[in-house]
């Protein structure tokens, strides 16, 4: 008990120093959203609507590259171009602290838009895989990303008085590809910039409604494998199939039992997902084709799970073969990609942590916790799995509320990501990136 006061005195000091508290607290949750609204208005609004009507294919994404480092050295980081091809990265040191990396990936998609925007992208370029020249459009949100990512830089190289450390911002290409995490990897990363003792990322999303904070402890992106299987046969006339072994007979008694693997070799409440999504074989009616090709997505949220299912591809896919009579020369050929990528899984002391404080500073109302309902994957644990780097990545909602009612009435659909209709609300989906950014870095990097 403080000498000289009584019971009641005491707990009106301590009630009234924590009112203090929350007094300052909510002030400055109040200053940042001021300050992340001014910005836009002034400068991030305008700077969405340039990437949103100049998108750029993976590998191809020089302009957007450009653009990001001009604006990023124009508040006062160190910026360095031509990471892992079109990477970006940027640092601010700012005293003695932990080292933390923001990502932000910029790649657009080979589609034309339709979604009846104003600013609805007409661009075309032509792309680095095939040499056709396509539509581009931003079908998943990655000028939410880039914009917001600017902002946040802009918001904490104005704020060095909150913060202490060192901030690192990277600006990703080819995550459409599950390719730019793993270039940038590649091009000694790490070894030239150093390892970040915290790596963060978030993803706007059309499944929620603009603002909303989703944040899991467990995996909110799935890993995923690209699986090519060349099944050999022996080709013979079509009228005297006995004189041959039909690859397009044994590709769809592999395609068949193959679906037994997730239904009877994954428990029940394990996710996983083998999906065949090409079969290509024959030339003719009444020919039977030597070969035929099989390609396969594979995903999952473990690796142990991931195991299980490569494993059982190869093994059906072989067996099968000896069950069509195939001799040990001619048994079916599975190859894993080398574009697969491991599952995104959160760290949970981590998400807690963040959580917290985006409920105190955003709101209990605006942070939720909802597992994702597909198997999406992302190339975010390239920077994360190896050396471990306590992450988190986190979804920020962009479709308005009215959108998700109109379709819970019976009403349109709200497009999904990669459609041609897809469209994000920008201005609250921008401000609460930068807003959840912030206030995620304050929280790992403040000097309160």
């Amino acid at each position: 008990m403080v000498k000289g006061l009584g019971a009641a005195p005491v707990r009106q000091v301590l009630l009234s120093a924590l009112l203090m508290a929350f007094a300052a607290t909510s002030a400055r949750a109040q200053t940042l959203r001021a300050v992340v609204e001014a910005d836009y208005q002034s400068h991030l609004a305008d700077l969405f609507d340039h990437f949103h009507r100049n998108p750029e294919l993976s590998l191809a994404e020089y302009k957007t590259a450009a653009r990001m480092a001009r604006e990023l050295r124009a508040v006062g980081f160190d910026v360095t171009e031509g990471v892992g091809g079109t990477g970006v990265v940027a640092l601010m040191k700012n005293g003695e602290g932990p080292l933390v990396m923001m990502r932000a990936d910029m790649d657009g998609l080979p589609v034309q838009e339709k979604s009846g925007l104003a600013n609805a992208s007409t661009a075309t370029q032509t792309s680095p895989i095939t040499g056709e020249v396509v539509p581009v459009m931003h079908a998943c949100g990655h000028d939410v990303h880039v914009t917001s990512l600017v902002g946040t830089a802009r918001y904490m190289s104005t704020h060095r008085d909150q913060w202490q450390g060192t901030l690192m911002l990277i600006v990703q290409p080819a995550e459409e590809r599950i390719m730019g995490a793993r270039a940038m990897k590649n091009d000694r990363l790490w070894q030239r910039f150093g390892t970040p003792d915290f790596a963060l990322a978030f993803h706007v999303t059309s499944r929620d409604r603009t603002g909303l904070v989703n944040v899991s402890e467990g995996s909110p992106y799935a890993g995923s494998d690209t699986v090519d299987i060349l099944i050999h046969g022996v080709g013979a006339h079509g009228a005297s199939p006995h004189r041959g072994k039909d690859p397009i007979v044994l590709g769809s008694q592999i395609v068949l039992a193959l679906q037994t693997l997730v239904a009877r070799e994954l428990p029940p409440r394990e996710p996983g997902v083998v999906t065949v999504g090409s079969f290509h074989a024959g030339t003719k009616h009444n020919i039977i084709p030597d070969s035929a090709r099989l390609q396969l997505t594979v995903r999952s949220t473990s690796p142990e799970t991931r195991q299980t299912l490569l494993d059982g591809i190869k093994r059906i896919a072989t067996n099968m073969g000896r069950v069509a009579g195939l001799p040990d020369d001619k048994l079916p050929e599975v190859t894993v990609s080398k574009e697969s990528v491991p599952p995104t899984n959160n760290d949970p002391e981590l998400a807690r942590r963040l959580r917290k404080v985006w409920q105190q500073k955003l709101g209990e109302d605006q942070v939720i916790d909802k597992p994702s309902q597909g198997m999406g994957a992302e190339d975010f644990p390239y920077f994360t799995s190896n050396p471990k780097i306590p992450s988190v990545y986190w979804s920020v909602g962009g479709t308005p509320q009215s959108a998700i009612d109109t379709e819970a009435d019976g009403g349109d659909p709200v497009p999904s990501h990669h459609s041609p209709l897809f469209k994000i609300d920008p201005d609250p989906s921008v401000k609460r990136g930068v807003e959840s950014t912030v206030t995620a870095l304050l929280e790992l990097m403040g000097t309160e």
